[in-house]
């Protein structure tokens, strides 16, 4: 992603002014959640939806969400991280979905630059697999039976596990 192409993005960020971070309850892996509380966010901004989560104000904006900006950016939830790309879990598979524009105006940004979105799939794909390795089933049943209609497939990948499945 070149300069000029990060700037545009951001401009798009601001202009939209967070719908990615409203609704949303992104779901934190413990170790997210331990890396998160160490740098001192409060505990009570998570809450437990079948899987930890973050907390949303009276209006439906992520607690963590300053002004349409992440006050936590550098280490925010592996699912914000991952972008306009979101994921199911089928057996031994995660499916990733790419957001329709209506949902994320960036998504045109990327399918205007093939390289730019190749790089953020790839890290989409690196966070997700590390969520989804850091969750129990039980928890991915949960993040699993959210509706996200507004989207369309774009790759599978291996899901790979930890000692901690239930």
């Amino acid at each position: 992603m070149t300069e000029d192409w990060l700037f545009r993005a951001e401009a798009v960020c601001l202009q939209c002014g967070g719908r990615c971070c409203t609704s949303a309850h992104p779901p934190i892996s413990g170790h997210r959640y331990h890396r998160l509380v160490a740098r001192g966010v409060p505990e009570d901004s998570f809450e437990w939806r079948g899987y930890r989560a973050v907390r949303a104000r009276g209006d439906g904006t992520c607690i963590l969400c300053n002004g349409s900006r992440c006050s936590i950016h550098t280490i925010k939830p592996e699912t914000c991280r991952a972008g306009p790309f979101t994921f199911d879990v089928k057996g031994h598979v995660i499916e990733i979905f790419l957001k329709y524009e209506t949902i994320c105006p960036l998504v045109r940004l990327f399918r205007e630059n093939p390289g730019a979105y190749e790089q953020q799939l790839a890290r989409a794909k690196e966070s997700i697999t590390r969520l989804v390795a850091n969750l129990t089933d039980g928890e991915l049943a949960a993040i699993c039976r959210i509706e996200e209609p507004e989207t369309e497939k774009v790759a599978e990948i291996p899901r790979v596990y930890h000692d901690h499945r239930h």
